[in-house]
């Protein structure tokens, strides 16, 4: 996988494509106790030009959210890191993890993908007190 493109055929293939815009793509990780996660793919350049995925999950409005909980959490973590965007205009605390291209296979993509739904789901159900906000 070199390009967002071939993350975009991998991911569509795969049948669970949910949004499909230039520079970011959606899928929902159906987890194994019946919940869903939303999980958002997106591409990144750094400032020496190299290209990144970033692979990003939803927890939380932040207002609604114990972010020093969170952060505390994220502190034992071996991935991700914890970060805010907007969704419909309103500030989300959301998990991500970049990868480079290189390098970076289909299997690592599903595998990084799946520990990014789960990691996030139990993080949202950790901030909300067991509800499934998103």
């Amino acid at each position: 996988m070199m390009n967002f493109e071939a993350v975009r055929s991998h991911v569509r293939a795969a049948g669970a494509l949910k949004n499909d815009d230039p520079y970011l793509i959606s899928l929902e990780l159906e987890l194994a106790d019946g919940r869903r996660q939303g999980i958002y793919l997106a591409e990144l350049e750094a400032e020496n030009g190299r290209r990144y995925l970033r692979i990003s999950s939803p927890l939380a409005p932040l207002a609604r959210s114990n972010a020093e909980r969170a952060l505390r959490f994220n502190w034992a973590q071996r991935v991700g890191y914890f970060a805010l965007n907007d969704l419909d205009g309103e500030a989300y605390l959301h998990l991500c993890e970049n990868r480079p291209y290189e390098g970076l296979s289909e299997q690592e993509l599903d595998a990084v993908i799946a520990e990014i739904g789960v990691l996030s789901d139990r993080l949202e159900q950790l901030i909300s007190n067991g509800q499934d906000l998103l």
